[in-house]
């Protein structure tokens, strides 16, 4: 009764905002560019100072992730979206050729239907309601039972500074009571004109069968090769950092690494050299069945287990590591569809391969794109131009990042990529774009054509 109760809370929850986003988005659309940008800047300035607060509610209500990587991850993407959102033209006139009449124009989606996963929910939510806001849309966010108090902490803290500096009240908003029945509801609200899946995977199918756009930011791990002309010693640290990072919750992280045959001994010793450790056989089959990943089953692991430590979950499993191991690594020779490694695992365990040279890798890597990591990221180290070259042409990939570590690249700390944590993939049914999703993903494109040629009935 309780759980009926609660479901329909937050369907009624979730259409009194949707309706409320509605009529403040009435007001917004009558925004320009510059009054959007003063409420985005006023946001990230408003929100810098709470940060720290927000993701220790975030790892303490989670029991995911460690307070450092967190925070220093939102600070990045707070600077990084500053200097990227400088002088972004969204609204308006984007582009005019006079000489062939043309004018392209922004126009905001409208209301934005957003489902915040629990995995680094303070990012999520402030790349989404940024990238809305400076777009000219309202939001309204789905928190995630698991997350549920911080979403509405996080949310309420931006909307505040928002209304502030001038955004309609309802514009940017959050519902309170975090039930999948609620989620559904506003994204199946008549005033919904886009669904914001931020890694909800469970959410998909119900998103897709509104037959409204949907864009799809997941959080699924992917391959990185080492190629033989790598600098072997910066592709290790860059792996187990990356790897590590917010113990393995990072979008996009390597859990799979492919190493050729060439190198692969030396790799393996700058691996452990950054505190990666090989398990033994005994040891695999301990942390197996703590994760609960049993052949044949392809549920993924016990979410009990995401986001902790290495040394955390080899203590757990019952086998000991060196202090200061910062990665779990299992060393496979094939990929099956029963392989307890082949689903996204949010902890720092990675799957290791060797291969006999890039053309096998680059079949390899082709493989486990399809199989676990939903066509995400790949990240490649070499220095050889034209195995770059033939790896991002040739992969079913949303982003190719080359030496660089794949959580921050991906992220656009430590590439040109847009910040966000909100990650595109190409797989089938997992959203419209592969882009880092910006505020131009949140906007269409309207053309104005002037006439430039005359027309008869006789011609």
């Amino acid at each position: 009764m309780r759980s009926i109760d609660k479901d329909l809370k937050a369907v009624q929850e979730a259409r009194v905002l949707m309706e409320d986003a509605a009529q403040a988005k009435k007001t917004l659309a009558l925004f320009e560019q510059h009054q959007l940008d003063r409420i985005t800047e006023q946001m990230l300035r408003g929100i810098r100072p709470r940060l720290e607060a927000l993701v220790r509610q975030s790892v303490q209500e989670t029991g995911r992730g460690g307070e450092a990587d967190e925070l220093r991850l939102c600070r990045m993407l707070a600077e990084g979206m500053e200097k990227s959102l400088a002088g972004m033209k969204c609204v308006g006139v984007l582009e005019q050729d006079e000489k062939n009449g043309l004018l392209e124009i922004g126009v905001p989606m409208g209301v934005i239907a957003a489902a915040v996963p629990s995995i680094s929910p303070v990012a999520a939510v402030l790349c989404a309601a940024v990238a809305a806001v400076k777009a000219g849309n309202a939001v309204v966010f789905a928190p995630h039972p698991a997350a549920a108090g911080v979403t509405a902490q996080t949310a309420a803290v931006l909307a505040q500074s928002a209304e502030e500096a001038g955004l309609p009240k309802g514009a940017l908003a959050c519902a309170e009571t975090a039930a999948r029945e609620g989620a559904l509801a506003m994204f199946r609200h008549p005033h919904a004109a886009l669904i914001l899946n931020m890694g909800r995977c469970s959410l998909l199918e119900e998103a897709a069968a509104t037959g409204k756009p949907v864009l799809y930011g997941g959080i699924a791990p992917g391959p990185a090769f080492i190629e033989k002309t790598a600098d072997l010693e910066k592709a290790a640290a860059d792996i187990v950092a990356s790897r590590s990072f917010n113990n393995g919750m990072g979008p996009g992280g390597e859990q799979y690494v492919v190493a050729d045959r060439q190198i692969a001994e030396a790799a393996t010793a700058q691996l452990k050299r950054q505190g990666a450790y090989f398990m033994t056989a005994e040891e695999q089959k301990q942390l197996t069945n703590l994760l609960g990943l049993h052949p044949h089953c392809a549920a993924g692991a016990d979410k009990a287990y995401i986001g902790k430590s290495a040394c955390w979950l080899a203590a757990k499993a019952g086998f000991t590591v060196p202090e200061g191991t910062r990665v779990l690594v299992s060393q496979q020779a094939y990929i099956t569809d029963y392989n307890p490694y082949a689903n996204g695992l949010l902890c720092p365990v990675m799957a290791f391969y060797i291969e006999e040279d890039w053309t096998h890798a680059c079949e390899k890597c082709i493989e486990l794109l399809v199989n676990g990591s939903k066509g995400n990221t790949l990240t490649i180290h070499s220095r050889d131009p034209e195995v770059i070259r033939q790896f991002a042409l040739k992969k079913p990939v949303g982003r190719v990042l080359i030496n660089t570590p794949a959580v921050m690249g991906a992220a656009g700390v430590t590439t040109r990529l847009f910040p966000t944590v909100i990650l595109g993939s190409v797989s089938a049914g997992q959203g419209i774009t592969a882009d880092n999703i910006s505020p131009m993903n949140l906007i269409y494109r309207r053309k104005a054509a002037f006439g430039m040629r005359g027309f008869s009935s006789n011609q």
